[in-house]
């Protein structure tokens, strides 16, 4: 078993802990819904297990057997990029390119493409990377007690990230950026 297969068995076994709820009973709880959309479901569950975000997304994905990596599934990290960086979002690959071109140097990590985005882990994951919209690119970071700043959108606990950074150009990928995802790679592990 992988270590991110690892974290994703224990975050499961710690959602049934907290929900008092075996993954059978909450898949019956899920399909009695009649809810039929991810974030239909993650809201239920969040809503009437308080759940944070983070878990209530996991449970989701596993009750549906859908977490985001079967686009990815057989085909090479660069196919993958040039799906996510397709159309209107072509413009925005240089971006990940110089954002992955100083993360590489930090030390080991894994890098998981997703539909959408790149989930970069150590123990756990300490940043996502891709376009947000047509027009907009994101890094979200997972660091704690970052200072204050206007770049960094504070998210609500129980997010995926603790902090999103905009980048709409090349030149917001600066030493300031490069220094948060440093901290949360640090933080991961």
């Amino acid at each position: 078993m992988s270590n991110l297969d690892q974290a994703v068995q224990t975050q499961l076994n710690n959602i049934q802990k907290k929900t008092g709820k075996s993954l059978a009973e909450l898949t019956s709880i899920a399909q009695k819904s009649g809810l039929t959309k991810h974030g239909e479901l993650r809201d239920m569950f969040k809503e009437k297990f308080g759940l944070g975000h983070g878990d209530a997304n996991s449970l989701v994905h596993a009750i549906r057997a859908s977490d985001g990596t079967r686009a990815a599934e057989g085909k090479n990290e660069n196919a993958v990029l040039d799906e996510i960086y397709s159309g209107a979002k072509a413009g925005m690959r240089p971006i990940h390119d110089a954002l992955m071109e100083h993360i590489m140097k930090f030390g080991e990590f894994e890098i998981v493409p997703k539909k959408g985005y790149v989930s970069l882990r150590r123990k756990k994951q300490f940043a996502m990377i891709g376009p947000k919209t047509n027009t907009r690119f994101e890094v979200g970071i997972n660091a704690k007690d970052l200072k204050k700043n206007s770049r960094l959108l504070e998210q609500p606990k129980g997010s995926m990230c603790n902090y999103f950074v905009q980048v709409n150009d090349m030149k917001e990928v600066d030493a300031e950026l490069i220094t948060w995802i440093r901290s949360a790679f640090e933080g991961a592990g």
